[in-house]
């Protein structure tokens, strides 16, 4: 390349040429007039030749591009950019400083629009002039330019995106696109740069160190989900599935959950809408409900239900169409998903295992869609059990049928799917495992629903374990409150011991209270398992059920050492009151003949009998005192039923 003069390689002050060459006065320039003037050995010269070049070459032409950036070289485009932003050690007057400005930016995205050039470290050096630029005074005039620079920058350097990041991209991003025009050119390269930053930086940069500026990012990005019809539509979806998704985006959700407004929200109902309505393929749509997942997480499933309009715009769709449409598309997926699943386990197997990742995948998107038709089920239900939700004012009736009978067919189809693998001998799986989750959450609804299907499958149900499980414990813990609640009723209580369910509950509940690690959400689950055990030994002996000696054995001892320690009067009375009724089955002979039941045992067994009639002669109940009356009068009356059988028990209490 040609050296130019002293004014080439010392940063000074460029000055406006004395004439520029006019088109309405002389035939347009020949391109080897145009480089000697970029090669000319004064500023004036030079900044003729650009401002020609600017005015006749084809911004298209990469070749010719190119051959402008050799002859020009970078040092007088770099001063020319100095200038322009005011930085120079001459004193351009503002008139002048804004054309150099508009001039340099305008050469550089050019430039960068040639790989090899905007691969060079000569134009990563502009990045954070050109985020300099972003913020000035003459930014909005020049941001389309200032975008594609940094985004064909970003993408050709292998430096680029930590360089934009490092600069504070994402500040200057997060400041700007909520003003930019919806569906523009800049709007889209704004949506590239948030692209290139989350695919190519360490997640833990950008999503801990920048929560406020990527909510804010998120939003504006939100909004062109909604407002769009076209492919930058599609490419709003993958970005906002990809951040909210992502295992970094706790405190992001926290800010977003936090905003006063809810446009953000209304903007991704608005746009999940239209993907799931409308014609799109269907990992698009995939997208989608991902992305709802993502919501319902941040601002719980009401938002399934709302306007799908901003700023009080009038829509023709109801409130809850939202609703029924992630239902219907959760429904269709499931579906789609199981019998896939079930071809690569039954019947591809047959030539070669299913591959693992593939599977993984399939088993990953069928979490979405059960993790929705989930939350419809509890949002449904609430509106069943709190009486201040009217759930006609709120959804429509038709929608209200047609969610349930949404959920019926879905729950038939997984139920199937299960009756598919008990055929060909599997239990073990976590497909498995979340389809018993999700029949259990269906069924503690409607526990009639399905009714032939679920007491074909119950025992199986039962046995089903989690890849990770070693014997049966999740799938026993899904279905409890279906459980208690069939058990309430005679022929529940058949159903229920003729799936040996019996043994499948006590053997949850010593897993249960028997855990060093127990949750405190796990005490309500403890008391589903009690209450259901309860209900059954109550009915036992009217139906003539037996009971199984080996569990009932480790019941009771699970559960006087349970409670050997506890002052909590309502852990007292249930299990006491199980160990009545369990009693009034055998005799103390019969229980000290049995292998894994001792003296000890039985000492243990019978100060839990006494604490809970002391309990409850010196009026010591909790709050529940109803409750506990009752199972108070289980344990008395038990008690003088079988005392005669039991003469250690006897001994203990009465003395």
């Amino acid at each position: 390349m040609e050296q130019g003069s002293t004014s080439e390689t010392e940063p000074k002050s460029l000055q406006a040429p004395a004439s520029t060459p006019s088109s309405s006065s002389s035939p347009s320039p020949s391109l080897e007039d145009v480089m000697k003037l970029l090669r000319g050995k004064t500023d004036s010269q030079r900044l003729a030749g650009l401002l020609l070049v600017t005015k006749f070459c084809d911004k298209n032409d990469q070749h010719t591009i190119l051959n402008v950036y050799h002859a020009l070289g970078s040092t007088f485009l770099h001063r020319l950019l100095l200038t322009g932003m005011g930085k120079g050690t001459g004193g351009a007057d503002n008139a002048n400083r804004e054309a150099y400005l508009r001039l340099s930016v305008t050469v550089l995205a050019a430039f960068a629009r040639v790989s090899q050039i905007a691969a060079t470290d000569e134009m990563l050096a502009k990045v954070p002039l050109i985020l300099e630029v972003m913020s000035g005074e003459y930014g909005s005039c020049l941001r389309e330019d200032c975008h594609e620079f940094l985004f064909l920058v970003s993408t050709a350097h292998e430096n680029g995106v930590i360089t934009l990041y490092e600069s504070g991209g994402i500040n200057v991003l997060a400041s700007q696109m909520p003003t930019l025009p919806d569906g523009s050119h800049v709007m889209e390269l704004a949506m590239k740069l948030v692209q290139l930053i989350i695919s190519k930086l360490p997640a833990e940069k950008v999503y801990v160190d920048h929560p406020s500026e990527l909510s804010k990012m998120v939003a504006a990005i939100a909004k062109q989900f909604a407002v769009l019809h076209n492919a930058l539509k599609f490419e709003a979806l993958h970005i906002l599935s990809t951040v909210l998704s992502s295992n970094y985006s706790g405190t992001l959700n926290a800010v977003l959950q936090s905003m006063t407004h809810g446009d953000w929200s209304t903007s991704m109902r608005a746009g999940i809408m239209d993907i799931l309505q409308n014609r799109v393929a269907p990992a698009e749509k995939l997208q989608a409900l991902v992305l709802a997942e993502c919501v319902i997480s941040i601002i719980g499933v009401e938002w399934l239900i709302g306007p799908v309009t901003l700023h009080e715009a009038h829509s023709s769709s109801p409130a809850d169409r939202c609703m029924l449409l992630v239902l219907e598309s959760s429904r269709v997926e499931i579906a789609v998903i199981l019998n896939e699943l079930a071809y690569l386990k039954y019947e591809a197997s047959k030539n070669s295992p299913p591959n693992a990742e593939t599977f993984l995948v399939k088993l990953r998107d069928l979490g979405v869609a059960f993790s929705l038709v989930e939350r419809i089920i509890k949002l449904i239900s609430r509106f069943g059990d709190n009486e201040g939700l009217n759930s006609t004012s709120i959804i429509s009736e038709s929608t209200f049928t047609k969610i349930i009978g949404g959920l019926n067919e879905t729950v038939g189809v997984v139920l199937e799917y299960l009756q598919d693998a008990k055929d060909h001998g599997e239990r073990k799986g976590d497909d498995l495992l979340a389809s018993v989750r999700l029949v259990g959450s269906y069924l503690a609804e409607a526990p009639h629903a399905c009714r032939d299907k679920v007491k074909e499958l119950l025992g199986y149900m039962l046995s089903v374990q989690g890849e990770d499980e070693s014997s049966p414990f999740h799938s026993i813990s899904f279905l409890l409150p279906l459980l208690c609640q069939i058990t309430m009723k005679n022929d529940g209580c058949k159903i229920f011991a003729s799936a040996g369910a019996f043994d499948a509950v006590v053997g949850c509940l010593i897993s249960f209270i028997g855990s060093k690690s127990s949750r405190i959400e796990d005490g309500s689950t403890i008391f589903l398992a009690c209450d259901t055990i309860l209900n059954f030994l109550l009915k036992r002996e009217q139906l003539h059920l037996s009971l199984d000696n080996s569990s009932s054995v480790k019941l009771l001892q699970a559960l006087s050492h349970w409670t050997e320690d506890t002052l909590d009067t309502s852990v007292i009375m249930m299990a006491s009151s199980i160990c009545s009724l369990i009693l009034d089955a055998t005799s103390e002979e019969a229980l000290l003949r049995h292998p894994d039941f001792n003296m000890d045992n039985l000492i243990a067994l019978s100060q839990l009998i006494k604490r809970s009639l002391v309990t409850c002669g010196q009026d010591m109940m909790s709050h529940d005192a109803n409750s506990e009356a009752d199972l108070h009068q289980i344990i008395s009356s038990g008690y003088c039923s079988w005392r005669d059988r039991f003469p250690v028990i006897r001994e203990v209490v009465e003395r």
